[in-house]
């Protein structure tokens, strides 16, 4: 499914999810590789014979990631959705690659990463992933974010990409029950785009990943963004 930037929030509601086309330069790709490739990584990375094949605490670890999320072509994609006050709230990449070839079972993304632990009414349970505390919120503030998927190489049928199943997001967070019933009524569908195309995806959208047929690289820049402060004294990890 491809989409023009107009019928991006009408699409979004339907499905869950959005492909877009050439959003990101050739030259900028190129140099958010290097920059990627160059990173401090630490407890944020995660390696597999030692190949990086993710990385979290991307927004801070890497300017020119913080760059691209912030710049008028996210802005253009993402404020129509979220409204003006939508900013980049948590960056990881991903780095698919014959050494580093998984897969991802279907699943909501249910957590957020925030600064420091305080417990509020509806928030929980809790975990730590990389030294980085996170917390399942209500399903409102999911349903107040949006997830872009930069892809900084090509991203066909046999590499393993991410695959969606349409209109899942719009039920809130799904029991196991809901989800296997979701798995055998609806056809998945594969999200594919050339370097330089973004995925827009909901939170709620039920979401997995299969590994890769013909394995090379597929990289991948996935940014969250919110259309809003957390309460409570709760901050979002990676805010500006």
């Amino acid at each position: 499914m491809t989409e023009s930037v107009a019928s991006i929030p009408s699409n979004l509601a339907r499905n869950g999810f959005a492909i877009l086309h050439d959003v990101v330069a050739p030259d900028v790709i190129a140099a958010l590789i290097n920059a990627v490739g160059n990173a401090e990584t630490g407890p944020a990375a995660r390696e597999k014979n030692n190949r990086l094949y993710a990385m979290r605490d991307l927004l801070r670890l890497v300017p020119e990631v913080r760059q691209v999320a912030t710049s008028l072509e996210f802005g253009q994609i993402v404020e129509p959705i979220l409204g003006p006050g939508a900013c980049p709230v948590r960056g990881i990449l991903f780095d698919k690659t014959a050494e580093a070839n998984w897969k991802v079972a279907w699943h909501q993304d249910l957590s957020i990463a925030v600064r420091e632990r305080f417990d509020i009414p509806g928030f929980g349970p809790w975990s730590v992933k990389a030294g980085i505390p996170h917390v399942q919120p209500p399903a409102e503030v999911l349903a107040n974010m949006l997830t872009v998927r930069l892809h900084l190489d090509d991203c066909t049928e046999d590499n393993g990409p991410l695959m969606v199943l349409p209109g899942s997001h719009a039920q809130g967070v799904l029991s196991g029950e809901q989800v296997a019933q979701w798995k055998r009524d609806v056809a998945p569908v594969s999200c594919c785009c050339a370097a330089g195309g973004v995925v827009l995806m909901r939170p709620l959208l039920l979401h997995a990943s299969s590994q890769a047929r013909k394995p090379g690289r597929r990289r991948v820049v996935h940014v969250e963004f919110a259309g809003a402060t957390l309460p409570g004294g709760l901050q979002w990890f990676e805010e500006s």
